[in-house]
């Protein structure tokens, strides 16, 4: 009973030791700004609103240390650099409400980005008309964090990053510099996210140019087809000898119309001929009609009541 009492005692000892050692690594690591996020811990807030907050969160966040630190490094007053990013990330969270935010995002852009400064700064240079240094410290903070999610965190489609990156603007900066943060992103975008971009633009045209493209070669191919058969067509002699008659060439008289001539002097002619005759019948018949006072209305006519007058002188 007492060996066991004992071996309960240094149980109890060893894992109070061992609570005490894990407790004083975090807090060293929290001191040295090394804290690592699960970021698919059930405990944080990931919805698009929380993400779109940690967001916000970390533009201000940035925004504080580019004007601050980072400037003064920059400068060359290294003693001056009293305002780390994990000093900031704590303050933040020591005086806002964060239940509602992506805490774990959050903290992976106010550790990342500013340990990546020199080469997103390089990336958001290429497609610059300015030095870095000219740009308005939010839009530089804005750039920073686009530039961050296109190149690290993939699983956030390309106009979701634009998109958001204009809320930001919005809701922090000046009214025109919207033009700029486009502009470099999606450039930025068409060079990192390559394929993403393209197969976007492919699904975005409308059916009928699919289509029609898809269609452009086929459509060629019977275009030179029917050229083809038209020019065998008119190259080959025909059976008939008649010549082709062009519905513009007005000098070619058409079969339908010397056919219709024909007939009508046909017409005429055979009405000619049977007025002719008509008129030499009608001459006949007058010539064979008798006339009065003729002579031979006389012949063989005798009355024989008629008196000689020769008998009558003698009687």
């Amino acid at each position: 009973m007492t060996d066991q009492l004992k071996r309960a005692i240094n149980a109890a000892k060893t894992a109070q030791a061992n609570d005490e050692q894990a407790e004083a690594t975090r807090i060293a690591s929290s001191s040295a700004g090394e804290q690592t996020f699960d970021m698919s811990e059930s405990s944080y807030k990931t919805s698009h609103t929380a993400v779109r907050k940690a967001r916000r969160f970390a533009m201000q966040g940035l925004y504080e240390w580019l004007v601050t630190d980072r400037r003064f490094d920059i400068d060359g007053k290294l003693g001056w650099k009293d305002n780390a990013p994990h000093d900031i990330a704590a303050r933040t969270r020591a005086t806002n409400a964060m239940h509602t935010v992506h805490i774990g995002y959050y903290h992976e852009m106010m550790r990342d980005i500013p340990e990546q400064i020199e080469a997103l700064d390089a990336l958001i240079s290429q497609h610059l008309d300015r030095g870095i240094d000219k740009l308005d410290t939010v839009e530089h903070a804005i750039l920073l964090i686009g530039a961050y999610e296109l190149q690290h965190r993939l699983e956030i489609p390309y106009k979701v990053v634009l998109d958001e990156a204009m809320k930001l603007n919005n809701h922090f900066g000046a009214t025109d510099a919207h033009k700029l943060i486009n502009a470099v992103l999606d450039k930025m975008a068409t060079e990192l996210r390559a394929i993403e971009v393209q197969a976007d633009s492919k699904a975005s045209r409308r059916p009928s140019q699919t289509a029609d493209q898809s269609d452009k070669p086929k459509a060629q191919s019977i275009d030179s087809n029917k050229d083809a058969a038209q020019t065998a067509t008119d190259d080959t002699p025909t059976a008939s000898s008649k010549p082709r008659i062009s519905a513009n060439n007005a000098t070619v008289k058409r079969e339908r119309s010397n056919k219709a001539r024909a007939n009508i002097n046909e017409f005429n002619t055979s009405k000619k001929q049977r007025m002719e005759q008509s008129s030499a019948q009608t001459h006949d018949d007058t010539e064979s009609k008798p006339v009065a006072g003729s002579t031979s209305a006389d012949v063989g006519l005798h009355d024989s009541n008629l008196v000689n007058p020769d008998e009558k002188s003698k009687d």
